[in-house]
Order: C-alpha cells, then sequence, then structure tokens
C-alpha cells in the first residue's frame, strides 16, 4: 500500500473515530501529517426544512454556532488523546461531502481517510458523506469500513 504525505482525516466525531484514525496512521509515511477534519451542517438546512410549515426563528444561526463550537472542542480533545497536534485540526459548516472535498484539494491533500458504515444496500454501501466525497474528490480516497462490535 502507499504510504501517503498528507493525510486528510475526516471523522464523525464519534467513538468510532478512533478505527478512522487507526487506518489513517497505517497509511502515512515516516515523515507524513495527519489533519482532521468535521464538517457541522447547518441547522435549519437538512433539518428544520424537512418538516413542511416549519418556521426559521432566526435561532439556528445560533444552534449551529453551538453545535460547531461543540465540536471544535471535541477534535482538539481527539487529537490530543491520539498525539496529534491539537493545531491540525479544522471545522469548517455546510454539506460534509462538498466540504471535505474542497478542503482536501485546497489544502493540497494526498488521500483522504473516512469511515463508512456501509450496512444497508448497494446505495448506502458506502454511506452517504463518504459517497460524496469518493464521488468528485481530486485526490486518493481511503474508505474505512466502521466496525461497530470493537
Amino acid at each position: 500500500m502507499t504510504a501517503y504525505r498528507q493525510i486528510l482525516v475526516a471523522v464523525d466525531l464519534t467513538e468510532e473515530s478512533a478505527q478512522v484514525l487507526d487506518q489513517a496512521r497505517k497509511i502515512c509515511c515516516a515523515d507524513g501529517k495527519l489533519s482532521l477534519l468535521h464538517v457541522v451542517q447547518p441547522v435549519a438546512g437538512p433539518y428544520l426544512t424537512a418538516f413542511p410549515g416549519t418556521q426559521v426563528t432566526g435561532n439556528e444561526t445560533a444552534l449551529t454556532e453551538k453545535f460547531r463550537e461543540t465540536a471544535e472542542h471535541k477534535l482538539r480533545e481527539l487529537a490530543v488523546r491520539v498525539g496529534l497536534d491539537p493545531e491540525d485540526t479544522m471545522v469548517l459548516t455546510g454539506s460534509p461531502g462538498a466540504e471535505i472535498r474542497r478542503y482536501a484539494e485546497q489544502h493540497g491533500h494526498d488521500v483522504i481517510v473516512i469511515g463508512t458504515h456501509g450496512q444497508h444496500g448497494l446505495g448506502l454501501l458506502l454511506g452517504s458523506t463518504a459517497n460524496a466525497v469518493l464521488h468528485g474528490a481530486a485526490c486518493d480516497v481511503l474508505a474505512v469500513r466502521i466496525n461497530t462490535e470493537q
């Protein structure tokens, strides 16, 4: 397997993130660098508009910002716990697949490592975010099958 120098590890901040990080470390060359990324979806977009008649109250932006702050804290904690520099973390807001691809391309990453549950049928084989990253990424993508029985 190829050893990569610039690895973007996209994590969802669940317990399974450690499995994704383990695989990223395996493909990282000796002088390589791992960067951690998490993407927060805006609250008003995919959640509130799914329910007909839902009123946008103006609190959605504040709620999204609170989710972002929480994610930043958790991502930095994860970095410290696994021995990475907390400065090599980034939290973005937007569509996860698109933001992960954009960030990787803008920062010259050689590979994106992302977890997938892949549990139900061909359409969900990779999961929606992993599938969105895979289709359109300018670099290699490693989809790590998450083992939920650990």
